[in-house]
């Protein structure tokens, strides 16, 4: 029993200092700064800028707003945008497409926060888009090319109109604020859940089994044996949840920052349980090509990977 009170202070302890001292201040002032910019037009007029290019992966316009809120904002912030495509008679292979774009690029909610443990925000951007387009055109090209025009038009709707002029900037950067504190609020039981699993496998020792038996693959790509637990948690639990197991193993020092970048293209990414079921909640079309999506994400987050072995 003292063993067990022992793990569940030193879990609780961790996931606090992590939400509360690095995670909130970061994702306070991301989070302020980008409702500034959505509200007053700023990632609408980028996103128009983008369209034309996108549509040759079979993006539309709205796809093109889709992947700026993911990148700048958060990892659920696509679903407004998703279920914006729902109504505006979008195809099912373009949002198709899309979905598989936004499953395989990076999260500003695990990405800032983990810059700041020296994760390489120039690079992951990078391979963000390399990934993200090539899993789209994978997506309309060949996963739902049988669909056709199938629940849909054959016009691009365009970028959705930004909302909220009338409010002051300061208003909207409290209100961003404000959501970034909700959305720390919220994760911090899950934080603490994570890290408790985790410390729970450390002291029976099966996380020392699995480093035994990965050790031999993990040594080819460069990864470290501890890379186990991010990759487990992240899968299971979400994002949110590995970014904390993670930053806490590169506090404790059992993963370099190199090792950190060469691990991030296959972590970095809302292609997960929690993150798949977020996205597909935007509506009933959205869901019926999750399938495809996924596979065409797993092309692209396997590309991202390697790229990131071959650059760190």
């Amino acid at each position: 029993m003292e063993v067990a009170i022992r793990i569940i202070l030193l879990s609780g302890k961790s996931a606090l200092d992590l939400a509360l001292y690095t995670l909130l201040p970061v994702l306070v002032v991301m989070m302020a700064m980008m409702k500034l910019a959505e509200a007053r037009g700023l990632l609408a007029l980028v996103a128009r800028w983008l369209r034309p290019v996108l549509r040759s992966f079979g993006v539309p316009g709205a796809g093109a707003f889709a992947m700026l809120q993911l990148l700048l904002v958060s990892f659920a912030a696509p679903v407004a945008t998703f279920s914006v495509m729902e109504k505006d008679g979008s195809t099912r292979r373009a949002i198709a497409a899309t979905l598989a774009m936004v499953l395989t690029m990076s999260q500003a909610n695990v990405v800032f926060p983990m810059v700041a443990a020296g994760l390489d925000l120039a690079t992951i951007m990078m391979t963000s888009l390399v990934g993200g387009l090539a899993a789209a055109a994978l997506t309309y090209y060949l996963l739902t090319r049988s669909l056709g025009n199938e629940g849909g038009e054959h016009e691009d709707h365009g970028v959705p109109a930004a909302t909220g002029k009338k409010s002051t900037a300061l208003n909207l950067m409290i209100v961003g604020g404000q959501e970034a504190v909700q959305v720390i609020i919220g994760a911090i039981p899950m934080l603490i859940l994570a890290i408790f699993l985790v410390n729970v496998l450390k002291e029976i020792g099966a996380i020392a089994l699995l480093e035994t038996a990965l050790r031999p693959f993990f040594a080819l790509i460069g990864f470290p044996a501890v890379a186990v637990l991010p990759l487990a948690t992240k899968y299971l639990a979400g994002g949110t949840a590995m970014m904390g197991v993670t930053l806490n193993l590169v506090k404790e020092g059992a993963i370099t920052v190199a090792e950190l970048n060469r691990m991030a293209g296959f972590l970095t990414n809302p292609c997960d349980i929690v993150g798949v079921a977020v996205l597909a909640s935007a509506g009933t079309r959205c869901s019926s090509v999750v399938r495809p999506a996924v596979i065409g994400a797993l092309f692209g987050i396997l590309l991202r990977g390697v790229l990131h072995l071959l650059i760190f």
